[in-house]
């Protein structure tokens, strides 16, 4: 037994390094450090060198502060650089942007451009909700007009409170697949779930259907082997990868493509916080039970997500698809069933518009009973904090529903942290005790909900590619609704003496991880 122990120890060891995380890792800290040594030599050895850096220093701040991005990523760099003017500036001039390459940029912009009349809305759809709710009208007003996504009818909605019940339904609608398959994933890792799915993808390749699948790569880089996309092609399933993990210092590591979707034959799509890997179904433990949450759309409102998916993969491959032939209606003649109204969306990082904010803002502002809300990091800026706190001091319910067990702990603490401010505003937080809680869902009066892959960090609300459904009076609102009463049960609740009660070390650490909370 002691033998065995040693040796899968010893496996471990080996796959960590030579595996191609560790690889990367260790190739991007000796640049750093190469580049830090070389400066930092050069200001000792030469006083022109250090009186260029300390310009340098104070011209990146004041770029900083004259930029039109949230005043605490603004503090964060500003402290780092004044703090450490060498090795702050090399920092943020190789990490400080969050701009994808410059050609890929433009490509996006550009394809965002040549297909915005692909999404329009029915003026019947708008009117019935107007007539409706006022408030709801507008915030699906927003959707449409600064994310550029309209609201529809004809869709059926069903929520998944886990991941294996997503999953199930997954394979039944992928093994129903008859004209194409679209899927968009920000981590992928072989196990039971990927080789369920693969199994039906390869299969579909070979009757000569249209399989594609995009992934990230920086999301992957310590599951997948760097041969992935080969490998699949040479199964006929064609693929993309965002953002080719390179062992090369760059800042257009800040920009990752975050968002889960799949979508079949047009008319069904699924989106959620749920990735390609065994521990989200549970088929493997890590962090305790895994709670996670996902949606399934069944009708017009899948269009949304077939258009978010073909622009990525124009611009990643330079092709022009024609959008047209994957509309719901092509290869379904039936009237989809009238489920409410929904709304997906996306954000990106290339515009000044925090679309995946913005949408939870409205919901939290325009509250009017209570707000219920699942979140794997409380990492977020003053206004949606500002926000909860005037919901919760204005008598409206605000709950928050944060992992039991975390997955990273110096992200936990950091989430943690912001416990004080929400607790003495009224708002009830709640650390689900079975596990790692992974979902991102909002639900709010019984009538609005979002569910998708934003999370409540600097990361998912500025520098990701994000997706999400805005519901109103759809099937899914009210299970949303009954999976949280469910949930608070299973939790931990937490009061002000919890949080009165840290140690003096854990106090510390938080105050400086919160300075820095917009970089992590």
């Amino acid at each position: 037994m002691k033998k065995d122990k040693v040796k899968k120890l010893a496996e471990q060891i080996t796959k960590t390094l030579f595996g191609r995380m560790f690889l990367v890792g260790l190739a991007l800290i000796l640049q750093f450090g190469w580049i830090l040594l070389t400066v930092m030599t050069l200001d000792n050895k030469y006083p022109i060198v250090s009186i260029l850096i300390q310009l340098a220093s104070v011209l990146a701040v004041l770029w900083i502060v004259s930029k039109n991005i949230n005043p605490a990523y603004k503090l964060a760099w500003t402290i780092l650089i004044l703090a450490m003017p060498v090795a702050g500036t090399v920092i943020y001039f190789l990490f400080g942007k969050s701009r994808l390459a410059r050609s890929l940029n433009g490509r996006f912009m550009e394809e965002y451009a040549n297909t915005e009349q692909l999404l329009t809305e029915e003026p019947q759809t708008r009117e019935q909700l107007e007539a409706v709710s006022a408030d709801a009208a507008i915030q699906s007003r927003y959707i449409r007009d600064l994310a550029g996504f309209p609201v529809y009818r004809k869709t059926r909605t069903h929520y998944f409170h886990v991941g294996q019940e997503l999953y199930k339904e997954m394979i039944a609608q992928l093994q129903k697949a008859e004209h194409f398959i679209f899927m968009e994933y920000f981590i992928i890792n072989d196990g039971e779930m990927w080789q369920g799915i693969l199994d039906i993808l390869e299969e579909k390749a070979r009757m000569g259907l249209d399989v594609r699948l995009i992934y990230d790569d920086v999301g992957c880089v310590n599951t997948l082997p760097a041969d992935f996309r080969v490998r699949l092609e040479r199964c006929g399933i064609r693929c993309q990868v965002f953002n080719p993990f390179v062992p090369v210092l760059s800042v257009v590591l800040n920009n990752r493509d975050h968002r889960k979707i799949t979508v079949i034959d047009g008319h069904t799509a699924f989106t959620g916080g749920i990735n390609l890997a065994d521990e989200y179904i549970n088929r493997r433990e890590r962090f305790g039970y895994w709670k996670d949450t996902g949606v399934i759309l069944q009708g017009d409102a899948a269009w949304s997500f077939t258009v978010m998916f073909l622009r990525m993969w124009s611009v990643l491959s330079g092709e022009k698809p024609e959008y047209e032939k994957y509309r719901p209606n092509v290869w379904r003649q039936e009237a989809f069933e009238d489920d409410g109204f929904v709304q997906p969306y996306c954000d990106t990082p290339l515009d000044n518009e925090t679309v995946g904010e913005n949408v939870y803002l409205n919901i939290i502002n325009r509250a009017k009973k209570y707000v219920y809300i699942f979140t794997p990091y409380l990492i977020s800026d003053n206004e949606v904090i500002t926000a909860l706190c005037l919901a919760a001091k204005s008598g409206i319910d605000v709950r928050i529903v944060t992992p039991g067990i975390p997955d990273k702990k110096m992200v936990f603490l950091l989430t943690q942290s912001y416990y004080g401010t929400l607790l003495q505003a009224g708002v009830r937080i709640f650390e689900y005790k079975p596990g790692f809680l992974h979902a991102k869902s909002f639900v709010c009066d019984d009538e609005i909900a979002t569910v998708g892959t934003i999370n409540l960090d600097y990361r998912s609300l500025y520098l990701h590619f994000e997706c999400g459904v805005w519901l109103y009076r759809s099937e899914a609102v009210l299970q949303i609704k009954e999976d949280a009463l469910s949930i608070f049960g299973q939790c931990r609740e937490i009061r002000w003496e919890d949080w009165e009660n840290r140690s003096l070390r854990t106090r510390f650490f938080q105050s400086v991880l919160r300075l820095f909370a917009p970089l992590l």
